[in-house]
């Protein structure tokens, strides 16, 4: 294996390989690690220069990478922190186990934070800051499935009642109660971030890290020593969002994020690598990216072993053993440790000749020794010039014993028998008798107690509770009516896409004196796509080194401009970073009191359908902000096919509770959507945030028609009237996005060739619509008694005359989802299929949904009601060139 000791080289006696190691000693002790490093490294070089082969390892042998010698006194009082630990173990499995007897199968997780316990601990006793006026505090991302140990925590310290503990996971309870995994949304007092959603949390955590030094770059907030910590399980690692970023992370030499991995060798159904080691593995990916890597593996009461071992022969046998049997000799007796492991050679035997077979049974782990974690957390936030990730070995389930210690069920356990309850509270010095004890009651200290006391006095020491969670952001003061006037008066004839009349709003919005500081750009590698380019030389790219090359296009007047002090993040090829910057930026108002107010603009078709659990986790966090759907519609991107034409994202992003979904069709649409959502979120502090799809088809941008602004909000508004009012044929078209102009279309070719009169709506937003007819259903069923309301959707359509015809870009669902609240049949035409690789008229025509088929669908609308002949029908088709057997978009 990688961590192997080679074995002796052909020739070479012990006598000179001791001769060599003698030498190194001397070195260390005499000049230190440093030169001792710088030797080996000349040495290495020196051999590559004369053609030997050193093969490549990131790893070092699989022992603590803190040696004895270095650790530093541990602070604080061992035995009581010890037993404030038992007693936080002992309350998170209760609460577990009660909630369980009463409601079978309410779930829970006992087993990761009973692996986890003590580097957690070690944190909140020794490290973890809080947030204060003075200080920003430490940000720490907690595992999800470890939430019951936070909880049992915070009952200690008086922050939550047992009432809540006792209706856990069951938050609808009279009192309430508390919610299963970390969700600011439901507790948006103590939870941050929304971590049990497995690879999530370390993404997040590295560009939350990054925004960090981009604020402080920016001068918006203090340089500050405040650290980023993120707990994760080694079978977690396997989410590729997980390892994705690490790079980004050692290349913006982030030393203010520290990674603590709990390696209990175990995910839900078995070993993380039975056939391997993921500890090894570990290490191998994070030293290779340039992190700073820390494993602590075993515990003090291994110390006098290795001290005996002079051979190095405890390390290689350290090295053999793959995870499955590691989590063998977990669960196995002293006695099989001992012939397992220490008896595949006579000389490892001798090094535990003195110890009892309970004293090998019980040699701890480094991830459950307060000492171990202690050096290795105090040597991670003293590192300097790179982020720091801490391998702790651990088991899951500590403490369960027998009812799943270390095995592959250990995950789901939920509940103890009275025995196993017993030989918990016995282990962990729970002072409560047999009898109680099986009723496994909730357990506080006195108030005066040592314990509290200590509790408290550390907590205090480290500036108050974590996690805390509070609005620290002061809200907006202006209206913005200036800064988005111009866009009400359209662009006079001149063609521009929706696209760049947003990106004309992002240049004013960036030069306003309030907010102009506040917003951050956000772009996946798509500026020049966006047409975003003009922004590079007003306010540069963020880089944290500044620019050290000069860019080939540094001739030009929109040449690739990165600046330290840049406002742009611009992320490369990378939806899911550029949501985790998005996520950072919009949460900014609670993490660092800051109204940063961020602009991601992307593929929309690589937003909802890729990054959505980014976006849901967005939501759960509370975000504020906008997301910009660019290229928006199967039917607006020439020429890009199937995989970037966007049919779905509208769709997408209707089961997300707090964001507001809009498709504008005009600029002034997308300014009155923009200065609304600026307003709710950042003076009035509303909890939403925003989708905008935006497209890069150019056409010439109308005035607004007179005071619709409420029905732009509300999700629809009349924007063109019919000509001929009383006419004896008449239709409602409905169109939203680059759509509308079809339907615009449709309506001249109603009425100059077919004598219908039509008016036309914009519909910004289906799912605005759709809410408010639920709700209304919703608050009429409720009341009973009182006088109905009636929904927006119904109100707009009381006095329009004839038939319903609606066409979107996106599927058809989308406006056959408030059709219920329309006064009659509505016909729906939309995008449901693949796309092909065509310019816009063609795709049009493939999907059925441009002014001709609007057309059609009208007549065909009219001719059900008994209003014309199927002959006209017949000459439509024929007139507008529509083929009736042409293929089924939807099945094609």
């Amino acid at each position: 294996m990688d961590n192997e000791i080679s074995t002796q080289p052909h020739g070479m006696e012990d006598l000179e390989i001791q001769e060599w190691l003698e030498s190194l000693d001397s070195v260390l002790e005499s000049s230190g690690p440093e030169v001792a490093a710088e030797i080996l490294e000349r040495l290495r070089a020196h051999a590559t220069v004369n053609g030997i082969d050193l093969p490549f390892s990131a790893n070092t042998p699989y022992a603590n990478t803190i040696p004895v010698r270095l650790e530093p006194l541990f602070p604080g009082d061992q035995e009581l922190e010890r037993r404030i630990k038992s007693l936080i173990r002992w309350n998170a499995l209760a609460m577990v186990v009660r909630a369980n007897r009463v409601e079978h199968n309410i779930g829970g997780h006992i087993s990761t934070y009973a692996s986890a316990a003590t580097l957690y601990e070690v944190g909140f006793n020794h490290f973890f800051r809080a947030r204060s006026e003075e200080f920003e505090g430490d940000t720490v991302y907690f595992q999800g499935h470890a939430s019951p140990g936070m909880y049992a925590r915070a009952f200690l310290e008086g922050r939550l009642s047992a009432q809540k503990l006792e209706n856990f996971r069951r938050e609808l309870k009279p009192g309430g109660g508390l919610s299963s995994y970390p969700h600011p949304w439901l507790m948006p007092d103590f939870w941050e971030f929304p971590t049990v959603s497995m690879g999530l949390s370390p993404l997040m955590a590295i560009y939350q890290a990054r925004f960090n030094r981009y604020l402080e770059d920016r001068g918006m907030k203090p340089v500050t020593d405040a650290k980023v910590w993120a707990f994760l399980g080694d079978g977690e690692t396997d989410e590729p969002e997980s390892l994705g970023a690490i790079t980004l992370a050692s290349r913006e030499k982030l030393d203010n994020l520290i990674f603590v991995v709990n390696c209990n060798l175990q995910r839900l159904d078995g070993p993380v690598r039975g056939n391997g080691q993921i500890i090894q593995e570990l290490e191998s990916a994070f030293r290779g990216a340039r992190w700073n890597v820390i494993k602590v593996l075993w515990g003090s009461e291994w110390d006098p072993i290795f001290e005996r071992d002079t051979e190095g022969l405890l390390v290689e046998r350290m090295g053999e053993l793959v995870d499955g049997e590691y989590q063998k000799l977990v669960v196995s007796s002293g006695a099989y440790v001992r012939e397992h492991f220490f008896g595949s050679d006579p000389r490892l035997l001798q090094l535990v000749e003195p110890m009892s077979d309970e004293s090998l049974r019980r040699l701890r782990l480094g991830g459950h020794d307060p000492r171990k974690v202690y050096a290795a957390y105090k040597a991670a936030v003293e590192h300097k010039g790179s982020p720091t990730v801490i391998l702790a070995r651990t088991i899951k389930g500590y403490g369960l014993g027998e009812a799943g210690e270390g095995k592959n069920v250990t995950h789901q356990q939920k509940k103890l028998n009275e025995d196993e309850l017993r030989e918990f509270r016995s282990r962990f010095g729970i002072p409560l008798n047999d009898e109680d004890c099986i009723e496994v009651p909730f357990y506080r200290p006195a108030e005066d107690s040592v314990e509290i006391q200590y509790l408290r006095a550390r907590r205090e020491a480290l500036g108050g509770y974590v996690p805390a969670r509070s609005t620290r952001s002061k809200p907006l003061v202006a209206d913005h009516d200036e800064l988005f006037k111009e866009f009400h008066e359209g662009s006079e004839g001149r063609e521009v896409s929706t696209t760049m009349a947003f990106v004309g709003m992002l240049r004013k919005m960036l030069k306003d004196a309030e907010i102009g500081k506040l917003i951050v750009p956000i772009v996946p590698d798509e500026a020049r796509t966006f047409g975003m380019e003009s922004l590079f030389r007003t306010v540069g790219i963020y880089s944290s080194v500044g620019q050290k090359y000069e860019p080939v296009d540094v001739n030009t007047l929109l040449y690739y401009k990165e600046a330290k002090d840049g406002q742009i993040l611009e992320e490369g090829i990378t939806e899911a970073g550029s949501m985790a910057s998005f996520i950072a930026a919009g949460s900014a108002y609670a993490t660092h009191g800051i109204n940063t107010i961020p602009f991601f603009i992307y593929y929309s078709m690589f937003g909802f359908q890729r990054i959505a659990d980014f976006i849901w986790a967005a939501a759960d966090m509370r975000v504020r902000g906008f997301l910009l759907g660019g290229t928006a519609g199967r039917t607006t991107l020439s020429g890009e096919g199937l995989q970037h034409q966007d049919g779905n994202s509208q769709v997408l992003a209707l089961p997300v509770p707090n964001i507001k979904a809009y498709d504008p069709a005009f600029a002034y649409e997308i300014a009155v959507i923009i200065q609304d959502g600026i307003r709710r979120m950042y003076k009035d502090g509303e909890s939403v945030f925003y989708y905008i799809t935006v497209m890069n088809e150019p056409y010439a941008m109308p005035a607004m028609p007179g005071d619709v602004k409420d029905g732009i909000l509300k999700g629809m508004y009349r924007f063109r009237r019919a000509t001929h009012a009383k006419s004896k044929l008449r239709a409602q078209l409905f169109g939203s996005g680059a759509i509308l102009n079809e339907a615009l279309r449709a309506q001249e070719i109603l009425e100059t060739k077919y004598g219908v009169s039509a008016d036309v709506w914009s519909v910004t937003s289906y799912k605005e619509l759709y809410n408010d007819g639920v709700e209304t259903e919703r608050w009429n069923r409720l009341h009973p008694g009182e006088k109905p309301r009636v929904p927006y959707v119904s109100k707009c359509l009381a006095d329009a005359p004839g038939v319903l015809v609606a066409a979107s870009d996106y599927l058809k669902t989308l406006p056959n989802m408030i059709s219920k609240w329309m006064p009659r049949r509505l016909a729906s035409l939309g995008t449901d299929g693949f796309g092909r690789s065509e310019g816009r008229t063609s795709l049009r025509d493939f999907f059925e949904v441009d002014s001709r088929f609007i057309t059609l669908a009208t007549l065909h609308e009219l001719f059900v009601d008994g209003k014309i002949e199927r002959s006209v029908l017949d000459k439509v088709i024929k007139d507008l060139g529509i083929n009736p057997d042409k293929t089924n978009p939807v099945i094609s």
